[in-house]
């Protein structure tokens, strides 16, 4: 299997064209981000998607001495930890896009609930297990800037790794090897193929396969834990509204907008980084 790839920016050679283009980028994506929020835009309004986004991080330091003081670190995945977004990905790869990215759209709207957008998508998609397999070798995620390190620390200083995704375990597993996380420490959303290997349906039962299921997942690593589960500290890091509101039971969300930024979530974080980097620099 391909392995996964970590994410390369391109580097700059110090050529004054060249900088003015990436300022004149970035107060121009720093412009529409302001005119969502003044707009009073929420989770459908503000998807950015840059390898350089401008948006100005809220208390990194303070961050990154949450991330120092927490027993338990949990990742969101798609747009967070790598920089696609699966499912959209998957629709692409079987001809689906378009009709896939209407869905998308009518349920970041609210118009339907998380579980109910996701049998939407997987039915129109209706991927084989084939199919699945060959966009797993032919597309291999892409890594977001930073976040091997940034995990390889947490995991050096004694921190538990796990990712939260409303995604597929069969697309995540591969991230999941690639940072070391063991798969005991994902958790993600099944799908069901029949004894041909079309596609059946998914599996109700995660947590992750409807609304408020982020935070469910939280409460059951806190309930894997020999230590009282009140002693744990638990931090949430996203990009999402679901990612957001997986506090309480974690004790603190940090905001992500490396790859998108999502207004609403930028709004209402209390901590909000654009780089993994700006959290392996503590607050003294």
């Amino acid at each position: 299997m391909s392995s996964v790839m970590s994410m390369v920016r391109p580097t700059t050679n110090g050529c004054a064209a060249a900088a003015a283009g990436t300022t004149a980028t970035a107060t121009l994506l720093a412009k529409q981000l302001n005119a969502a929020l003044a707009n009073g835009k929420t989770a459908a309004a503000m998807n950015i998607t840059t390898a350089a986004t401008p948006t100005v991080p809220k208390q990194p330091l303070q961050a990154a001495k949450i991330i120092q003081q927490s027993h338990i670190v949990c990742f969101d995945v798609d747009s967070t930890v790598i920089i696609e977004e699966g499912i959209d990905e998957l629709a692409e790869f079987c001809g689906k896009g378009s009709e896939v990215a209407r869905v998308t759209k009518e349920a970041m709207g609210g118009s339907m609930t998380f579980q109910d957008a996701l049998k939407i998508r997987l039915n129109i998609i209706r991927p084989t297990q084939q199919q699945v397999t060959d966009f797993i070798k032919q597309r291999p995620s892409t890594l977001s800037r930073n976040i091997k390190r940034f995990i390889g620390q947490l995991k050096a200083d004694g921190k538990q790794v796990f990712l939260i995704s409303g995604g597929f375990d069969c697309l995540i597993a591969p991230v999941a090897t690639e940072l070391g996380i063991p798969l005991t420490n994902m958790y993600a959303n099944k799908m069901l193929f029949d004894y041909k290997g079309d596609y059946d349906s998914f599996d109700t039962t995660q947590p992750t396969s409807r609304s408020g299921g982020k935070a469910e997942a939280i409460g059951m690593i806190r309930q894997r834990q020999s230590a009282s589960a009140s002693d744990v500290l638990i931090t949430m890091i996203g990009d999402g509204a679901t990612d957001l509101e997986a506090v309480p039971p974690a004790n603190n969300f940090i905001g992500y907008g490396g790859n998108v930024v999502r207004a609403e979530v930028y709004r209402r974080a209390q901590y909000y980084i654009t780089d993994f980097e700006q959290l392996m620099h503590a607050a003294k």
